[in-house]
């Protein structure tokens, strides 16, 4: 059997660290990368970059930005419930 896992990381006002970061893993290596300051996704092993097309890593990245806006908005709401700023 095999796995695969994407862990993600949303901060916010943490300097010189992107505010999300979202890594794909199987079976516990690291498969591809996406923050929000390069805003695509990019593979991390040789093979996914010759396996898989353009159009894959474009779905990638959509779904990317998509997570990301969702943990930002969930960041936004968890500072307004502890009355945080910035």
């Amino acid at each position: 059997t095999h796995s695969l896992r994407y862990v993600y990381t949303a901060t916010s006002g943490v300097p010189d660290f992107p505010e999300f970061v979202s890594l794909g893993i199987v079976d516990g290596m690291q498969i591809d990368y996406y923050d929000s300051n390069t805003k695509r996704v990019a593979p991390k092993q040789d093979w996914m970059a010759k396996t898989e097309g353009s159009d894959y890593w474009e779905r990638q990245t959509q779904n990317s930005i998509g997570d990301e806006q969702t943990f930002k908005a969930n960041i936004d709401v968890a500072k307004q419930r502890f009355n945080q700023t910035g």
